[in-house]
This record gives structure tokens, sequence and C-alpha cells, in this order.
């Protein structure tokens, strides 16, 4: 993330997203497939890490790098062997999904926001516990109860997000606000 300044000197926080040309790499059909869509590649990964289906998919045989990311999608008509690209400009709402920050086994307190038990005399070791689970009556503990478990990684989707500049000689998108995800992380952005 980062900082920009408009013409009157107001500041926004940004995020700074590199981007790339996407290539048709299949038109799926209803006579053939059952529905219709095309396969996009995007990105760029070693041969060597490509399966061979991978390679016959996408079409890669004597070039050195194949896709990173294959993915369908409706609604758009394109041939075989198409390159689509980015037509953002600034001031276009968009909405970004991702995989969100991964933060491995969590306890309720920070999963959950709890308040944990109270902090006087008699309460040995049950500060950040979450307190009894079960029901009186059914003698079970219900499914979906918060309990500690692993937080984050999922998929989420931020929408109304304003686009603040596109720099297409470096092929950058500056986007107000927070993105999901980490360094690295492939981000979907859809027009609105």
């Amino acid at each position: 993330m980062t900082q920009l300044f408009d013409e009157s000197g107001k500041v926004y926080p940004a995020t700074v997203l590199s981007f790339g040309d996407l290539k048709v790499i299949q038109n799926k059909s209803v006579e053939k497939d059952g529905y219709e869509a095309i396969q996009l590649g995007f990105g760029s990964k070693s041969k060597s890490q490509l399966s061979k289906a991978v390679k016959t998919h996408s079409g890669v045989n004597d070039e050195k790098k194949g896709f990173a990311l294959l993915k369908e999608v409706k609604g758009i008509s394109a041939t075989k062997g198409d390159i689509l690209s980015f037509d953002f400009v600034s001031g276009d709402k968009v909405e970004a999904t991702g995989i969100t920050k991964s933060k491995g086994f969590q306890g309720v307190v920070k999963r959950y926001n709890f308040k944990g038990g109270p902090r006087s005399h008699g309460q040995k070791h049950s500060e950040r516990e979450r307190g009894s689970s079960g029901a009186g009556g059914y003698q079970r503990v219900f499914k979906g109860t918060r309990m500690a478990g692993r937080m984050g990684g999922d998929k989420m989707t931020f929408k109304n997000l304003t686009v603040i500049s596109v720099d297409q000689e470096n092929k950058l998108i500056y986007i107000k606000g927070a993105i999901p995800g980490r360094r690295g992380t492939v981000i979907e952005i859809k027009q609105k």
C-alpha cells in the first residue's frame, strides 16, 4: 500500500496492483461442454513447473514459460488466441476478489472478539477461554458453535472501490483503500 495526493493536496490510501494481458486459451460451447464461457491464461510460470496436461492444454510447446493461472469467465465473447487487456480509467468503481491473509490457529478472543473470563480471584488460567460450550437440555455441542480454529485464508470480495489512477506504461493500477490478500496474491478485479 501507499498514499497518493490529488490536485487539492488531499491524501488517499491506495493499493498498487500490477496487471498483465489475458490470453484466451479455450472456448467452451453449449454443444460440447453444456455451457458457454472462455478460459483465460494469466501470469507466467516456468515450463518445468507445469504438468504435461497443462502444457498441452495451454499450447506451451517450445516456449520457456507457461501460464501461472487459468480461469473461466462467462459472459465475454472472444476467440481462442485473442489477448484481452485492461481498460480501467481513474474514477471507475470496481470490486476486488482475493484470498485473505492466513493467520493460522487462533483462539476465540482473536478470532471472534470474545472478551474472555473475569480477571478476579479464583479465576486460574481462564482469562482468554471461551467458557461453556454445550446447551443445557440437549447434552451436546451444536454445529457451528464458535470455537478456536484456523483463521483467515478465505475468499473475500471488497466492493465499491475506486480506481485512483492507471499507469499503462508500467502496468500498474492504483485502487483507493485496502485489497484482500498478501503481497503476491492474484486479485480478480471486476468493473461495476
